[in-house]
């Protein structure tokens, strides 16, 4: 057994635990990272960037299908799953390379293999161990399913829909969350039959209810049906096909069902519990600094209760790298982390929502603004429906955005910027934002607010 002491250990080499090794070694700490797969994790390999590019290929597609309306002679021939596939595969190379470059010139010693927590603290892979002053935990998370519900053959999770080597002509999607309605989205944009059952009353539950029920309405003209408020009794597969029954008695039939109903934190079997960091329905239970209930370790990223973001991911790997070098970075709660949806149309939002402000602040401290996208020039150009919403509290802060239609993923971090520093509507207003854009809807919003609106009544 050979053994290797540096400065950090960290395992898991996804969104987290990479920002947690780069900005350590940025710091001048010897850092080695280990991971089982490839450095990059989910995110990369399987989930932003893959379903991302997907998606763009859909915009594409639909943006062909509407050219007559533009004046523009054009014709959607067809989609080729190979060629999507490459054209995918192609962007998720070059962003792995540029990843292995960034850690190689940082001088961090890569370690490809599965790794267990011991005491030390340290980590195990193989007959290896590696010691380190601090280890950081960020072996992220895993696609969840419900019991009796196993992967395989016409039931796809996530990955394998990735990976699916065609283009369904019907798919049931079960859950209407983030991950499910992306898919649901490209899925009809390439010209298939998408129905999704969600438990809940509405999709993507956690929003504002607004920018769920104006995504619902979004989605029936798209010809997207939806079954919500409803769950799932069985699910049966055939060589060439699935038949999905609901409580009700529904039975609806599919080539393929995603299962989409959330991700769980990769934990298990990791030494965690095994050498005193303490666990909670499989989440590792931290402190404010993201420190663990074993000292030098710590955890970062999806296993940490709360939004399962990359972004978040990266924040916490970088706060935990720098506090380990003496510094004291300010944390960023999960009510500051933007949230983004790359369906058509686009959700996102960064605060409260109005439900969540009412509850926290009371009905009577609560102001609400609405500017609907039609009177946006720039929306009405790219042909896209939707609204701005601001919650803020009466006389006080802006403690919410959110934001619904084409392309409002790009707005959020003015909006963020504006709920993190607290800003009043009268500190925004001054601000000129640029003609014909987008985030001009900001503006009008925050115009409306401290009580001169421009473009609204």
């Amino acid at each position: 057994m050979a053994e290797h002491t540096v400065d950090l250990v960290v395992l898991g080499g996804g969104s987290g635990g990479y920002a947690a090794a780069i900005r350590a070694a940025e710091l001048g700490s010897t850092v080695v990272l280990i991971e089982a797969d490839k450095v990059g994790g989910t995110c990369l390999h399987r989930g932003c960037i893959p379903t991302k590019a997907l998606l763009h290929a859909a915009e594409v597609a639909d943006s062909v299908r509407g050219a007559a309306h533009l004046g523009l002679d054009a014709r959607l021939d067809g989609v080729d799953a190979e060629r999507l596939r490459a054209y995918r595969e192609g962007i998720v190379a070059k962003k792995y390379k540029g990843l292995q470059g960034l850690l190689a010139t940082r001088k961090i010693t890569v370690v490809h293999g599965r790794g267990v927590l011991e005491p030390g603290p340290a980590v195990r892979v193989g007959h290896d161990l590696y010691r380190g002053a601090n280890v950081v935990l960020a072996t992220g998370s895993a696609s969840r399913t419900l019991p009796g519900l196993e992967p395989g053959g016409r039931i796809l999770m996530s990955e394998q829909a990735l990976e699916l080597g065609e283009i369904p002509r019907r798919v049931i999607v079960l859950g209407g969350g983030v991950i499910g309605v992306e898919f649901a989205s490209l899925w009809r944009s390439f010209g298939a039959h998408v129905t999704i059952v969600e438990a809940l009353p509405h999709l993507v539950p956690g929003e504002d209810d607004v920018l769920s029920k104006g995504l619902e309405r979004a989605f029936r003209k798209r010809g997207i049906e939806m079954k919500l408020g409803a769950r799932l009794s069985s699910a049966t597969q055939s060589d060439d096909s699935v038949e999905v029954v609901l409580e009700d008695g529904t039975s609806i039939d599919a080539d393929y069902l995603l299962v989409a109903v959330g991700r769980r934190p990769v934990t298990e079997e990791m030494g965690y519990a095994e050498t005193g960091v303490e666990l909670d329905d499989g989440f590792v239970r931290v402190d404010e600094n993201l420190a663990t209930t074993v000292t030098g370790v710590w955890a970062v990223g999806d296993i940490v209760r709360g939004v399962q973001l990359a972004h978040r991911g990266f924040a916490h790997g970088i706060a935990v790298a720098e506090r380990l070098a003496g510094r004291t970075p300010s944390p960023v709660p999960d009510h500051h982390i933007p949230r983004v949806t790359y369906s058509d149309p686009e959700v996102a939002s960064v605060g409260l929502t109005k439900a969540q402000a009412i509850t926290q602040l009371g009905e009577a401290a609560v102001v609400v603004q609405d500017y609907n996208l039609a009177g946006n020039g720039r929306s009405e150009i790219l042909g896209t429906a939707g609204l701005v919403r601001v919650v803020r509290e009466v006389d006080g802060p802006v403690v919410g955005v959110h934001l619904l239609g084409a392309r409002v993923g790009e707005l959020i971090a003015e909006a963020q910027l504006i709920v993190g520093w607290e800003a009043h509507p009268d500190d925004i207003a001054p601000y000129v934002h640029a003609h014909p854009t987008q985030s001009e809807a900001l503006g009008e919003a925050f115009l409306a607010l401290a009580g001169k609106p421009l473009h609204a009544l």
